[in-house]
């Protein structure tokens, strides 16, 4: 389970002292348990692995956009802070597909599911993230599945 994993890990980074690390899995497991705290007035008792993925890809999302940010202002300190933060996330989540595999995904899905048009990019969407969820950038996939599809 990967709630297990992380607090394993944050067992190995507090003995070891890495700051850096300790850190990043404490925000992750505040995040995770805010979600729980969230999904409880939703009548769950406690977030699945598919939703603890999805919660590390938000916060991925947002230190990419923070690095961005801070390597616009000069500030390359917080850049790399912001970086490493990345790769203590990414640790936990599945690989990531490279843009040949994306494509090779998108036409799988799309042969499928029979899409010919724009107006299938619902349905393509849909499976692209229940069978690839945290494999694949939805922003990138959107973009080839548009591309795709003569959009």
């Amino acid at each position: 389970m990967l709630r297990n994993r992380i607090a394993e890990s944050l067992t190995g980074a507090i003995k070891a002292q890495d700051r850096r690390r300790m850190s990043t899995l404490r925000l992750m497991q505040a995040a995770i348990n805010d979600r729980d705290i969230a999904l409880r007035g939703k009548g769950k008792e406690r977030a699945i692995d598919e939703e603890i993925i999805d919660l590390l890809g938000t916060m991925v999302k947002q230190r990419e956009e923070s690095s961005r940010l801070y390597a616009e202002g000069g500030r390359s300190e917080l850049e790399a802070q912001e970086l490493e933060e990345i790769e203590i996330i990414r640790e936990f989540m599945p690989k990531q597909l490279s843009e040949a595999e994306m494509s090779t995904a998108v036409d799988e899905v799309i042969a499928e599911t029979g899409a010919t048009s724009l107006r299938d990019m619902g349905k393509v969407m849909g499976l692209i993230k229940e069978r690839y969820r945290g494999q694949i950038d939805m922003g990138r996939a959107g973009a080839t599945i548009k591309k795709k599809l003569g959009g």
